[in-house]
């Protein structure tokens, strides 16, 4: 077995601080997926309105959960 020279690095998950319209669980996503944070809003009211609210409870559960980025 060889070592490896390259080492990816390795991405968290974190609600963001400078990106964020509530609580930031959208922007650390967005940040995460490396994709527009206005997309993954978009999705977020989609699947709240699509599931009859199942989504907002999972929502919740993520801004209490996911920890806040340091900076």
């Amino acid at each position: 077995m060889t070592n490896s020279v390259y080492t990816p690095e390795t991405k968290k998950l974190y609600r963001s601080r400078g990106d964020r319209m509530i609580t930031g669980v959208c922007g650390g996503w967005a940040e995460y997926l490396g994709v527009d944070p206005s997309m993954v809003r978009i999705a977020v009211v989609a699947a709240a309105v699509l599931s009859a609210g199942l989504a907002v409870p999972v929502y919740l559960a993520a801004a209490v959960l996911t920890p806040e980025a340091a900076s």
